[in-house]
């Protein structure tokens, strides 16, 4: 067993991150130094399987040889011009993001969270400039549980109290549904609705899937209103779901991908939006922009990601892995799990909270050498790097495993 809390190197690491970093998290004992594939070697030489995956960031795995690579070149070119001149490597990242998504533009920024409030801001221009919505008037649809960054106007339909309490005022504009209630959701569509945004899965609420016939039927409302479907594909995008992104389960085309997160490769922050020119050539110089946006070696990294995307290796890896990861997961049930969810190496875990929490066996699961992280009281996050095998996730399963019957599960 491993203890994740009692050698120097790690007492001292926490100590000075919590004299001089802001507490805007709240992390497990666990100090990386080196990584590589789905593992991860703290200061004291320690050996965790990541089932996190930095939020689905290093869905390729950390240092992904052809990615690194990809980086060292560019780090001995160039990499970063600001938009004030064009660089060698946007253009080509440009048109291979938008060839994969099947849309024409493409608007890179960094975070994942610019690209939402960059998606607002695009979806608002567009309703004024060719809706016709009056200036200032533009509502847009979005749902119960949502988690799409922590900037003030996104908390602003934000229903996590933690994320909102203390900074108002909230941004107006905005009308929040039930996820997965088309109903409600075609209630809240009016004559100024621009956009409908919406995770197609939802990650921090704790991986929900929604029925079967939703995304179909917001893709149909927002035809048919005149509105823009918009599908935050942050976290759920780039293969983690076992497709491309995870409308494709459901054979939605979004009027809009917001992306982020894995497309820097784990190497670099790097996020876009992506729309036809309809919908994104409603921007004009001076409207929008990122110093960084665009970056040289951000665009480097993120033509390697788009061509990896492209052989669909990483797609049938998630699928094919994410079975194993379910049934695995399935066998607990009865075992301290309540329910799984998910698809692909994506999965939510109800836990019986009689047990302990989310966090408590996330701690419990450290000092075994499994890192996941919980959300919402009980549940955990299973999102391991693509990289992972089956023997890794049967690995990662059995450790729970005991966690839980060392708890009392099934007694």
């Amino acid at each position: 067993m491993i203890a994740v809390d009692a050698d120097t190197a790690t007492q001292e690491a926490i100590a000075l991150d919590e004299c001089h970093v802001a507490h805007n998290y709240s992390p497990l004992p666990v100090v990386a130094a080196s990584a590589e594939g789905a593992w991860i070697t703290d200061v004291e030489g320690r050996r965790y399987l990541d089932c996190l995956a930095a939020y689905s960031a290093v869905n390729f795995g950390h240092r992904h040889p052809e990615i690194v690579a990809t980086a060292h070149a560019q780090l001995d070119a160039v990499t970063l011009v600001s938009r004030a001149f064009h660089s060698d490597r946007l253009g080509p990242f440009c048109a291979a993001l938008a060839e994969l998504c099947g849309k024409e533009l493409v608007l890179p920024m960094n975070s994942g969270a610019e690209a939402v409030e960059s998606g607002i801001k695009v979806a608002r221009k567009w309703g004024t400039d060719v809706k016709g919505v009056p200036a200032g008037q533009s509502t847009i649809v979005v749902a119960h549980g949502n988690f799409h960054g922590r900037t003030t106007t996104i908390i602003s339909f934000s229903d996590d109290d933690t994320a909102r309490r203390g900074f108002g005022p909230y941004t107006p504009g905005f009308r929040s549904v039930p996820f997965g209630d088309a109903d409600a959701l075609a209630a809240a569509i009016d004559e100024n609705t621009v956009a409908v945004l919406l995770e197609p899965i939802q990650g921090e609420a704790g991986i929900i899937v929604p029925p079967a016939d939703y995304l179909p039927t917001v893709r149909a409302l927002c035809t048919q209103h005149d509105v823009l479907m918009i599908a935050d594909e942050i976290q759920s995008g780039l293969a983690r779901t076992g497709r491309t992104f995870a409308c494709d389960h459901w054979g939605v085309v979004p009027d809009v991908y917001l992306l982020g997160k894995a497309l820097g490769g784990g190497v670099v922050p790097l996020s876009a939006v992506v729309a036809d020119r309809a919908v994104l050539g409603v921007l004009h110089p001076g409207e929008h922009g990122s110093t960084f946006g665009g970056n040289p070696l951000a665009a480097a990294i993120g033509i390697m990601v788009v061509g990896m995307l492209r052989s669909g290796e990483f797609q049938t890896r998630s699928a094919q892995l994410g079975d194993v990861l379910h049934a695995r997961l399935g066998e607990l049930h009865g075992r301290g799990v309540r329910a799984v969810r998910g698809r692909g190496l994506w999965a939510g875990v109800d836990l019986d909270p009689r047990l302990g929490t989310g966090k408590q066996i996330s701690l419990a699961l450290a000092e075994r050498g499994v890192l996941v992280k919980d959300t919402h009281g009980s549940t955990l996050r299973f999102a391991p790097p693509l990289v992972i095998t089956a023997a890794e996730i049967d690995w990662a399963v059995q450790r729970l495993a005991a966690v839980l019957a060392e708890r009392g599960a099934g007694s």
